[in-house]
C-alpha cells in the first residue's frame, strides 16, 4: 500500500527534532504539523499534545524524527532519534533527513520498532502549510467531527491543519517549555502588532454601534414617516444611499463573528468598499475647496441654466411654426406653445430668485463628499432632477394629452366595430350602439385623429428630452453602485493573496528516481477572475421596473410615464 505523508515545506530548515501531526489511517496518510526541537522532555511534550488533543479533537501524536544533516554532528544523533519510537509507540514510525547537499529530503518508515527500513512505496508531498491554513477548502466548522465520512477525501487534509489553529497559536509570542517550528514560527513581532490592533478595534466598535443605533432609532421614528419627511426620503437619491450605508455601518460595527467565509468576506468587501468610498470624497472635496472651484461652478451655473432655457424657448417656437415641413393644427400648436413658453419663464425667474444663494449651497453641497463619493453623486443627481423639473412637467403634460388621445382613439375604434370593453371581465365584447352614439363616436375620433399629429410631435420632443436627462441619472447611480457593490477586497485578494480565493489543488512532480520516494509539490488553484466578479451581480437599471423592451416600447407608445431611474431588487456585496 502506498504512503503518503504531508510535509510543510516551512519546516525545511528547522532543527532535528520528532515530527508531529496526525495518522489518517482510513488513507494510509501522515500530516506533518509541526517540528518539536531538542531539548524537550517526552512527558511535556505528551502533555502538550493531549492538552491540544482536547481543544481541537485531532487525533495529534508524534508520527516520526526529523533530522538536518547541516546541524548532525554526531553519529549517534540518528540512533537516537529512531530509538524515540519506543517512546511515544507510532506505527509505522516516519523518518525524514535530508540528503547530504541535495535540496530534497530522504524518507523512510519502520515498523515493529525495529531498524529495518520497511520497502514500501511513499509519496512525499510538500505543502506550503500557510496557504492551506487560509485557503478554506477544508470541511466548514458544523461538520469538522465528521471525520470518517471525509477520510477518503483530499479535504481531510485541509481539515487537519483547519482544526490544529490551536497549535499554530500556542507559541506565537513566546517559546515556552516546548519549542516548535510552523507557518508562524517567524514574524512575531507583526503577529503582537495585530493582536493589538483587534484588542483596540474593539472600543472603537462598541463607540460606533452606539452611535448607529443611535441614529437608526431617529431614523425609524414615527416623526419621519409623516407625508413631506416620507416623500423626501423615498424620493431623493441622497436619502436612499444615506440609508445604504447606514446599514453598511451596522453591519461593519457588528461584534458578532463570522460564521463563514461568505460573511467575512462580505464585510471585508463593505469595509473596502467604504474606505475607498470615504477617500474619494476627501479628494472630491480639498479640489472643490482648492483655488475657489465652487465659486466658479456657481457663476456658470445661471449661464448654463439660460442657455438652456433659450434653447427650449427656440425649440417651442419652432414646434409653433411648420416644424420640418409638417403642417400642424395651428389653434392646438399655438395653445401648447405658449402653455410651454410660460413655464419656461416661471423656471428662468425661480432660477434667478436663487442665484444669490446658489455658492452657498454648493458651498454646503461640497461638505456632503466627506460622508463619501457616492453620497456627492447622489447630491449631483438630485440636483440634476431639480434644475430639469421644468423639462420633467413638459414631459408629463405631453404624455397625458397624447395618453388621452390614443386611449381615447382605441375606445372610438372599438365603437366602430361594434365592441366595447368589459371592465369586470378584462376583455373585449360585442355591443349594439343607436344612431346618435355612432354619430357623436364620428365626430369626436375625427376630431381626435386631426389633433393627434400635433400632441404626438410635442411629445416625442418632450420625452427625447426627458431620456435624455433619465440616461445621465442612470449612468450616475450606476457609477454610484459599482462603488458600493463592487468586491474590491476580493479583486485585491485575488491579484495580492490569491491562495484566500482558492479553487483546488494541482500536484507538480519535482523528482522521481527509481528506489526513492516519488516527491511532489502540492500548489493551490486560485480562483479565476471570472469566477470572483460572477460572486457579485452587476445592478441592473431600466425606466421601467422589471419591464423588459418590448414592454418599454408599447408603454412609451401608449404615452406611459418615464418614472426615474429605480432598481432592479437589492443590492448585492
Amino acid at each position: 500500500m502506498v504512503l503518503k505523508v504531508f510535509f510543510p515545506s516551512c519546516c525545511s530548515s528547522a532543527d532535528s527534532g520528532i515530527l508531529i501531526g496526525r495518522w489518517i489511517s482510513e488513507q494510509n496518510s501522515a500530516v506533518i504539523l509541526a517540528v518539536v526541537h531538542f531539548p524537550f522532555i517526552p512527558v511535556q511534550v505528551k502533555q502538550y499534545l493531549g492538552e491540544v488533543q482536547r481543544v481541537t479533537n485531532v487525533s495529534v501524536s508524534v508520527l516520526g524524527s526529523w533530522s538536518n544533516s547541516k546541524q548532525e554532528k554526531e553519529e549517534s544523533l540518528s540512533e537516537f532519534l529512531e530509538d524515540l519510537g519506543t517512546i511515544f509507540c507510532h506505527e509505522p514510525w516516519i523518518q525524514i533527513s535530508k540528503e547530504g547537499d541535495s535540496k530534497f529530503w530522504s524518507c523512510s518508515t519502520l515498523q515493529n520498532h525495529t531498524k529495518n527500513s520497511q520497502e514500501e512505496e511513499i509519496i512525499l508531498v510538500y505543502y506550503d502549510q500557510r496557504k492551506v491554513m487560509l485557503s478554506h477548502l477544508h470541511p466548514p466548522l458544523d461538520t469538522a467531527g465528521q471525520g470518517a465520512e471525509d477520510a477518503s477525501k483530499l479535504s481531510a487534509i485541509f481539515d487537519t491543519v483547519a482544526r490544529s489553529r490551536v497549535l499554530f497559536m500556542t507559541d506565537r509570542y513566546d517559546e515556552g517549555p516546548i519549542k516548535l517550528t510552523h507557518w508562524q514560527s517567524d514574524g512575531v513581532e507583526a503577529s503582537i502588532i495585530v493582536e493589538l490592533l483587534k484588542q483596540a478595534s474593539l472600543p472603537a466598535c462598541m463607540l460606533l454601534t452606539f452611535l448607529l443605533s443611535l441614529i437608526s432609532a431617529i431614523c425609524r421614528s414615527r416623526v419621519l414617516k409623516f407625508w413631506p419627511l416620507s416623500f423626501l426620503w423615498s424620493k431623493l437619491s441622497t436619502c436612499e444611499q444615506l440609508g445604504h450605508r447606514l446599514q453598511h455601518l451596522q453591519v461593519i460595527s457588528s461584534n458578532k463573528k463570522a460564521q463563514n467565509q461568505n460573511q467575512m468576506m462580505r464585510k471585508a468587501n463593505i469595509f473596502v468598499s467604504l474606505l475607498i468610498d470615504v477617500a474619494l470624497g476627501i479628494l472630491l472635496m480639498s479640489w472643490l475647496y482648492r483655488k475657489n472651484c465652487i465659486g466658479h461652478l456657481a457663476d456658470t451655473l445661471i449661464p448654463v441654466a439660460d442657455h438652456v432655457a433659450e434653447e427650449l424657448q427656440d425649440l417651442l417656437q419652432w414646434l409653433m411654426g411648420a416644424p420640418a415641413g409638417l403642417k400642424m393644427n395651428r389653434a392646438l400648436d399655438q395653445v401648447l406653445g405658449r402653455f410651454f413658453l410660460y413655464h419656461i419663464h416661471l423656471w428662468i425667474s425661480y432660477i434667478h430668485l436663487l442665484s444669490p444663494f446658489i455658492e452657498m449651497i454648493l458651498w454646503y453641497v461640497g461638505l456632503s463628499a466627506c460622508l463619501g463619493l457616492t453620497v456627492a453623486l447622489c447630491i449631483l443627481s438630485d440636483i440634476i432632477a431639480l434644475l430639469t423639473f421644468h423639462i420633467y412637467c413638459f414631459y408629463v403634460y405631453g404624455a397625458r394629452l397624447y395618453c388621452l388621445k390614443i386611449y381615447g382613439l382605441s375606445s372610438l375604434w372599438r365603437l366602430f366595430r361594434g365592441k366595447k370593453w368589459n371592465v369586470l371581465r378584462q376583455r373585449v365584447d360585442s355591443c349594439s350602439y343607436d344612431l346618435d352614439q355612432l354619430f357623436i363616436g364620428t365626430l369626436l375620433f375625427t376630431i381626435l385623429l386631426f389633433l393627434l399629429p400635433t400632441t404626438a410631435l410635442y411629445y416625442l420632443v418632450f420625452t427625447l428630452l426627458r431620456l435624455l436627462v433619465v440616461i445621465v441619472q442612470g449612468l450616475i447611480h450606476l457609477l454610484v453602485d459599482l462603488i458600493d457593490s463592487l468586491p474590491l477586497y476580493s479583486l485585491i485578494l485575488r491579484l495580492c493573496r490569491s491562495y484566500r480565493l482558492a479553487a483546488g489543488v494541482k500536484f507538480r512532480v519535482l523528482e522521481q528516481q527509481d528506489g526513492k520516494p516519488l516527491r511532489l509539490l502540492m500548489q493551490i488553484n486560485p480562483l479565476s477572475y471570472g469566477g470572483v466578479v460572477q460572486t457579485y451581480r452587476l445592478p441592473t437599471y431600466s425606466c421601467y421596473p422589471k419591464d423588459s423592451w418590448a414592454s418599454l416600447c408599447k408603454k412609451l407608445f401608449l404615452g406611459e410615464l418615464i418614472y426615474p431611474w429605480k432598481h432592479k431588487g437589492e443590492k448585492q456585496n
